[in-house]
C-alpha cells in the first residue's frame, strides 16, 4: 500500500515522494503539482461500455471480448500549479463505517492584484495597484500609509462606524489606552477629536501628506490613520481562468460552465445589450452562436418544418429543403416544444429579396 520504489535507485517514484508507508501524505510535506495526496488502490477503465471491451476477472484474465480494458489509477492527486504543504492529515469514517481521509493543505500566498480586503464594516475592496514605498505619499513624520481607500465608497454605503474606529485608533495609539470606537455606542466623537487636538494632531483626524512622485504636498487633508483590515479568501489566483475550445454540455452542446469543469465565459444579456447598442452584428453572430453551439439543420422552405438528410417528413418532398445554421439550443427548445404539440415553424427567404 506505500509509495511505488524505483528499481534503479531505491527511492519513491516522484508522484509519490511525499507518501508515507500507508499511502498517505505526510503531515509538513512539500506537495507540487501531480503528486498524488492518498493513494487509492483501485484503478477504473479508462473508457467505459466501449464496443468490443473485455469483461476481466481479478487476476487480469480476460473473460470474453477482443481486447483488454485500459485502466488507470484513481488515487487523489494534487493538481494546482503552486506547491502546498500538508498541514493536517485526519483518518476517520463516514456515515457508512468507510475509511475517509481529510487533507488540510497551507499555502503561503503575497499580496497581488485582484486579492480582496475587508474592514470590519462592510468595506470590502479588491487590490488595484501596488506601489512602490518610494511612490507611496508620507507625512511629516515620515510614516507611510499601507493602503489607501477611495473616500467615494462612504456616501452611498455610510459606513461611520469605520471613520469612528480610525478617529479611536489613532487616539488610543497616542494615548495607550482602549478607546470604544463602535456605531453602538462608547466615546463620543467630539471628545476623541478633543483629545487629538490636545496632542497636537489635527482635530478631525486629516493630516497634510506630501506625494512621493512628485515631492509636492497634496492640495487636500487626507483622513489618515489605523484601522484593522482583514484579508479574504477570494484571491485572484483561485478565480482566474480562461479557455479556447474544451468540454461540451451532452443536451446543449453548449460549453460547460465553471472553472472546475473547464468552462466557457458566459457572455450574458447585459454584455449582449452592450453588442448590439454598438451594433456589432457579426460579433454577435459568432459569441452567441459560432463560437458556442452552431448547428447546420435542414428546413423545408414550403412547411418551414425541419426536415432531416435533405428530407422533409411532413411534405414527403426532398425539393424545398434548405440548409441553415442556428444555435443547437434553439434547434432542441424546437423539438421539445413538438413533443407538447406546439409545432414552431421557420419562414426562408432568400437572402437577395
Amino acid at each position: 500500500m506505500g509509495p511505488t520504489i524505483e528499481a534503479a535507485t531505491r527511492k519513491p517514484i516522484y508522484k509519490h515522494q511525499v507518501l508515507d508507508q500507508e499511502g498517505i501524505v505526510y503531515v509538513g510535506a512539500c506537495i507540487r503539482s501531480k503528486q498524488v495526496l492518498v493513494m487509492i488502490n483501485k484503478h477504473m477503465p479508462v473508457v467505459s461500455m466501449e464496443a468490443g471491451a473485455t469483461v476481466s476477472n481479478n487476476d487480469g484474465t480476460n473473460i470474453g471480448g477482443s481486447h483488454e480494458v485500459e485502466y488507470k489509477d484513481v488515487s487523489v492527486v494534487y493538481r494546482n500549479p503552486v506547491p502546498s504543504y500538508a498541514e493536517r492529515v485526519l483518518l476517520t469514517y463516514n456515515e457508512d463505517d468507510a475509511h475517509l481521509v481529510k487533507v488540510l493543505l497551507r499555502q503561503t500566498r503575497r499580496p497581488e492584484l485582484g486579492d480582496k480586503f475587508s474592514s470590519r464594516h462592510g468595506q470590502k475592496g479588491v487590490c488595484g495597484l501596488i506601489a512602490k514605498q518610494e511612490d507611496m505619499p508620507f507625512n511629516d513624520l515620515g510614516m507611510c500609509p499601507d493602503m489607501i481607500m477611495n473616500p467615494h465608497g462612504y456616501p452611498s454605503r455610510m459606513t461611520v462606524g469605520k471613520l469612528m474606529e480610525l478617529l479611536s485608533g489613532k487616539n488610543a495609539v497616542l494615548s495607550g489606552k482602549f478607546h470604544y470606537g463602535t456605531a453602538f455606542g462608547g466615546d463620543q466623537v467630539d471628545i476623541v477629536c478633543e483629545e487629538l487636538a490636545a496632542r497636537g494632531f489635527n482635530y478631525l483626524g486629516k493630516d497634510m501628506l506630501t506625494s512621493g512622485i512628485t515631492g509636492q504636498q497634496l492640495s487636500a487633508y487626507i483622513y489618515f490613520g489605523p484601522i484593522y483590515y482583514q484579508k479574504l479568501k477570494h484571491m485572484v489566483l483561485d478565480k482566474m481562468h480562461a479557455r479556447a475550445r474544451g468540454p461540451r454540455a451532452v443536451l446543449t452542446r453548449q460549453p460547460t460552465e465553471g472553472r472546475a469543469r473547464d468552462g466557457g465565459l458566459r457572455l450574458g444579456e447585459m454584455e449582449r445589450d452592450c453588442l448590439i447598442a454598438y451594433g456589432a452584428s457579426m460579433l454577435l453572430m459568432e459569441r452567441l452562436m459560432v463560437s458556442s453551439d452552431e448547428f447546420k439543420v435542414d428546413v423545408c422552405s414550403q412547411c418551414g418544418l425541419i426536415g432531416y438528410k435533405s428530407w422533409c417528413q411532413m411534405c414527403r418532398s426532398s425539393r424545398t429543403m434548405a440548409t441553415i445554421k442556428i444555435p443547437y439550443a434553439c434547434k432542441l427548445l424546437f423539438q421539445e416544444l413538438q413533443s407538447m404539440n406546439i409545432v414552431p415553424k421557420i419562414s426562408l427567404s432568400k437572402y437577395t429579396d
